[in-house]
């Protein structure tokens, strides 16, 4: 025979029902919130290691693109050879070096422009070996853009080169030859004295916040020249200063951009590389037919000035 709860009873039961069900409620809200925060935080971890991936530079090949080269020709070949690969590698290192930093620009002006110029003097380089003792190759600054693999893939820069010989670094100019470089040609005539300084920045709104860069005349620490080498001292110098007008264009162009850093590493020190190459070869152009200057390269770096 049953008997039936007591009021008090029942009112404990349904209190006792309610709190469990609020116990429930809370602990499924408790679990969707830590689930959330994972998922949160796997989103972070991906994105971190995105942004540690910044990819890689692939440049086209230049020695399958050469004609036959004379023996006379090989060493210096090989050597410049060698020294393209040298500045893809560079070029990967500073890649990986300033991920994250600059706007959406920064590794077209601080990395691939900067690389280019320095194949296009490279393989003028290779051009003029050849064209010494056989047809010069023609359309070989076709080759010198590279392109940046966002991928992350693995380096295809490496071996590019094939065929180079023993890394020689800036010492790689040696016999340059007549070249100047990347267009530098034209209208060439000794730099003015006192500093080497481009007016490229004066011609921007933002040259007052971008600054200007200087660097030390070296027009006027040359030894006197042989009529021999006159030419060929005059493209370089001009080179010079067609260098420093392009940086300081590009300090005017990446204003604002990367870290406190920014401008040695994707500015001044890829513009001191040039000017040490320029430097060598005018060296190197007197030193054919009269004593060698010793101690240029001390003049190839530069400063920035506010």
């Amino acid at each position: 025979m049953s008997r039936a709860l007591p009021k008090y009873n029942k009112r404990r039961v349904a209190i006792i029902g309610g709190a469990a069900a609020v116990a429930l409620t809370g602990a499924i809200v408790a679990g969707t919130a830590l689930a959330g925060e994972t998922s949160s935080n796997k989103n972070s971890t991906t994105g971190a290691r995105t942004l540690a991936s910044p990819g890689s530079i692939t440049c086209p090949d230049v020695a399958s693109q050469l004609p036959a080269i004379p023996a006379t020709a090989q060493a210096e070949v090989d050597r410049n050879l060698t020294l393209l690969q040298t500045q893809i590698d560079e070029a990967n290192k500073r890649l990986v070096d300033t991920v994250g930093q600059g706007g959406p620009n920064f590794v077209q002006n601080a990395i691939l422009g900067p690389l280019e110029d320095k194949r296009i003097a490279t393989v003028n380089r290779i051009a003029t070996a050849i064209g010494r003792t056989a047809d010069k190759p023609q359309g070989l600054d076709a080759l010198a853009p590279c392109t940046l693999n966002a991928g992350g893939a693995a380096d295809t820069g490496a071996g590019q080169e094939a065929g180079a010989g023993e890394e020689t670094g800036a010492g790689a100019e040696a016999g340059a030859g007549a070249e100047a470089g990347a267009g530098a040609e034209a209208g060439a005539g000794d730099a003015a004295g006192g500093e080497e300084t481009g007016g490229a920045a004066e011609d921007t709104g933002g040259a007052a916040a971008a600054g200007a860069i200087s660097c030390p005349d070296v027009a006027s620490q040359l030894p006197a020249i042989p009529a021999t080498a006159q030419a060929e001292v005059d493209r370089n110098l001009t080179l010079l200063q067609t260098q420093i007008d392009e940086a300081n264009k590009r300090l005017v162009d990446t204003v604002g951009q990367g870290g406190p850093n920014f401008v040695q590493n994707a500015i001044l020190g890829p513009l001191a590389d040039k000017r040490k190459s320029t430097i060598d070869r005018i060296a190197i152009s007197i030193g054919r037919t009269a004593e060698k200057p010793q101690g240029l390269d001390s003049l190839a770096a530069c400063s920035l000035t506010q």
